[in-house]
């Protein structure tokens, strides 16, 4: 018996029963804030399975963990349509608004010579929409805290660039990390040390600012070299008798 194939419209529809005095105790007492957990692990479990289709091709864990972010959303915005806040339907306007305004060189007659352009232009029509607009945190404290703290740095490196002076060139940066592994050499290794710590936390801003320069992201390099680090030890361990 071929399983039942739902739409779009019905999936909907589930998550609305679910959230319904007839439907799950447990989806009925979530809130937005009672998610957040929930939202960070399935974006991570998708980059886990683009990771698996790159390694594997299959497409199935793929397929599964977008659909559970499809699930956080969809539940965000029936929390919200209860709350009449907004609904799904607002969510795909917006965005689908927000794509055709920020790529007038495909829904308009602005031609660009690449995709450097494109980013250039993306930026500026982002800046433009929010002019006007109520701002309750500053330009640097509008990147969420809940970014990776590698990822965040990077962010606020490259919006720092744009709002005053560049944070340092590429040779700075190499020079700042020598210095401060030079001071950390003197240091006694301790559970906590206050200048351990800072020294630790300049060398980390300094490599967020060559990864910005490079345009690397710290987040994969970081796993790659932890994946080559296991491969490695794993590897040495099979080839002990």
């Amino acid at each position: 018996m071929e399983e039942k194939k739902y739409t779009y419209e019905d999936f909907l529809k589930i998550v609305e029963t679910l959230r319904s005095e007839e439907g799950c105790p447990w989806d009925r007492q979530q809130t937005h804030m009672s998610l957040r957990p929930c939202m960070t692990e399935e974006a991570a479990e998708v980059n886990g399975a683009i990771r698996i289709l790159e390694q594997t091709g299959s497409c199935e864990n793929l397929r599964e963990e977008l659909g559970d972010v499809l699930l956080q959303v969809v539940m965000h915005a029936q929390i919200a349509k209860e709350e009449g806040l907004f609904d799904m339907g607002d969510v795909v306007s917006e965005v689908a608004a927000k794509m055709v305004r920020r790529h007038p060189h495909v829904f308009g007659n602005l031609a660009v010579e690449g995709p450097g352009q494109v980013l250039e232009n993306w930026e500026e029509i982002k800046k433009k929409e929010k002019e006007g607009k109520v701002i309750t945190e500053s330009v640097l404290r509008e990147i969420p805290k809940e970014l990776p703290a590698l990822t965040r740095a990077q962010k606020v490196l490259k919006k720092a660039d744009k709002l005053y002076e560049p944070q340092g060139d590429f040779k700075a940066c190499a020079e700042q990390i020598l210095d401060a592994a030079k001071r950390l050499k003197m240091c006694t290794p301790v559970d906590y040390d206050p200048e351990i710590s800072r020294l630790t936390g300049d060398i980390l801003m300094a490599l967020s600012r060559i990864a910005g320069l490079c345009r690397l992201s710290q987040e994969q390099i970081l796993t790659d070299r932890t994946e080559d680090l296991i491969d490695r030890l794993e590897g040495a361990e099979k080839k002990v008798p």
